[in-house]
């Protein structure tokens, strides 16, 4: 048996503690803001489920002997990585790869964490073994967690405990002897008001003086005193799946994250006001690789998905002989395949690591560059090869039953290789990838979820091996000197 959608759905009535649109949400698998992506995620669990995908979508955990999600598993061979990443690609084929924090990405970071659980024993043993315990919990538990590892935006030129309000940024206001208690906000609970747990943790840099927000915990999203405040929701405002495809299924949504005095036991403090470790818990484990390696497989997936809509495009406008058009489509084909390239090579050249197999991270870091400029060209492409197209469709699914509309809809969208209705829902669905509220959100996501391009940017200068490449330099200049010396390339190369 693997945990199916029944059962996630009934683990969410936990008088969790929601607001939108200035009223508490009673129940986030019936409100008209929430139900149809809570109905979602409940299809994920329903899809691993089913006889015919639990070989491929779930394993064995080892303590608890039930099925569980792939992302659980620890792989220790190039098989094991690559079969979990078929999982995550089979998962984020169901939403066309726009549910960016499905069950599968916090399970990674909580599997990155345990494969480094050495430098978490190394920090503190007491704290090694609570993250170890709640993994095995999480894992055979199946859940959906999510995470906050942002501060709220105020004065960014200062750090967490430099803020007027030294309660803006959650940090440690209290403890005992049976845990801590946490006030302060976070930010973005992306899948938080449907997740069972939520991780808080940091990700931005501290400073001496800010021990009481160099913490990671986790707590149950119906935990006392833990609020969360939702954006607004596209899917409330979809008139119609046929309007919009898109926003009415997958608005995964995003939410700041209030904790009034909220409790937390020992046993689920994995960092406490250690300002060493609330760094080294995402570089000297591999949380970061895991974490964001999830992400680029989903991408992937995604941008084939909005490939396959720009060819879709050109197709149903009649330009696809064009050789521009064959042109952009075959740039964005190259730069699409390059993303999956990179997943292939960062697997190939994974290493072991405390003896697990994992992906390259410097490949990894390599891919989160390159997708950050890829997507909104991809974007931007979709928008000029459809043009007036996607503005110029009918108000509703209601213009086609009046029959004085219908009559102009049938002359007025019109294609040599498409029906009026087929063009209507092509320009309709192309509308919410790209230019709705949904398809702007995700433009953003996708640009800045792996934080800024002076971070990511970063990264791919701190783990590139440079000093293999400074090598062959200095081995070839080696090889020659001013003139009358005689030294020889074979030379320089021992």
């Amino acid at each position: 048996m693997a945990k199916d959608g029944k059962a996630y759905l009934s683990s969410l009535h936990d008088d969790r503690t929601i607001y939108i649109d200035g009223r508490r949400v009673a129940d986030v698998t019936t409100d008209r803001s929430f139900h149809s992506v809570v109905e979602t995620a409940a299809g994920l669990y329903d899809y691993q489920a089913a006889p015919e995908n639990l070989e491929q979508m779930t394993f064995q955990s080892p303590t608890s002997g039930e099925r569980v999600n792939l992302a659980w598993l620890l792989p220790k061979t190039y098989g094991d990585l690559v079969r979990r990443r078929q999982a995550i690609e089979k998962w984020s084929a169901l939403s066309c790869g726009m549910f960016g924090r499905s069950p599968d990405h916090v399970a990674s970071t909580l599997a990155g964490f345990r494969m480094g659980l050495a430098a978490f024993r190394d920090y503190n043993p007491a704290r090694a073994a609570a993250l170890e315990s709640y993994f095995q919990y999480a894992r055979d538990n199946d859940l959906f967690l999510s995470y906050v590892i942002i501060n709220p935006q105020s004065d960014k030129a200062r750090s967490a405990g430099g803020q007027p309000d030294p309660h803006l940024v959650a940090s440690v206001v209290d403890e005992d002897s049976t845990g801590i208690t946490i006030r302060g906000a976070k930010m973005l609970a992306t899948s938080g008001i449907m997740a069972n747990e939520l991780l808080v943790s940091g990700f931005q840099s501290l400073q001496a003086g800010d021990e009481a927000y160099a913490f990671t915990a986790v707590v149950p999203l119906g935990a006392k005193g833990l609020t969360l405040m939702s954006r607004r929701s596209y899917e409330q405002n979809a008139t119609s799946q046929f309007d919009y495809p898109l926003s009415s299924r997958f608005d995964e949504n995003d939410a700041v994250v209030h904790f009034d005095d909220v409790k937390i036991p020992w046993d689920r403090v994995f960092v406490f006001k250690d300002l060493k470790m609330a760094q080294a818990q995402w570089h000297d484990t591999r949380a970061h690789v895991f974490q964001n390696y999830q992400c680029i497989v989903r991408l992937s997936v995604k941008l084939k998905f909005l490939l396959g809509l720009a060819r879709k495009i050109a197709e149903v406008n009649n330009i696809i002989n064009y050789p521009q058009v064959r042109e952009t489509l075959g740039l964005l084909a190259a730069k699409v395949s390059n993303i999956e390239a990179l997943v292939i090579a960062m697997e190939i050249k994974g290493e072991m690591f405390q003896g697990f197999y994992v992906p390259d991270r410097s490949i990894l870091c390599t891919a989160q560059v390159i997708a950050q400029t890829t997507y909104p060209e991809v974007v931007e492409a979709i928008r000029s090869l459809s043009g007036g197209g996607m503005i110029m469709v009918p108000s509703s699914y209601a213009d086609f039953a009046t029959p004085e509309t219908n009559a102009i809809i049938h002359k007025t969208q019109r294609s040599t290789v498409a029906t009026s209705e087929q063009r209507v829902k092509l320009m309709k669905l192309a509308w919410d990838a790209v230019g709705s509220e949904f398809g702007s959100r995700h433009l953003q996501y996708e640009m800045f979820y792996s934080g800024a391009p002076l971070v990511t940017r970063g990264n791919s200068f701190r783990f590139f091996d440079w000093d293999e490449v400074k090598g062959t330099v200095d081995q070839f200049m080696g090889s020659y000197g001013l003139p009358g010396s005689s030294p020889k390339l074979s030379d320089a190369a021992e």
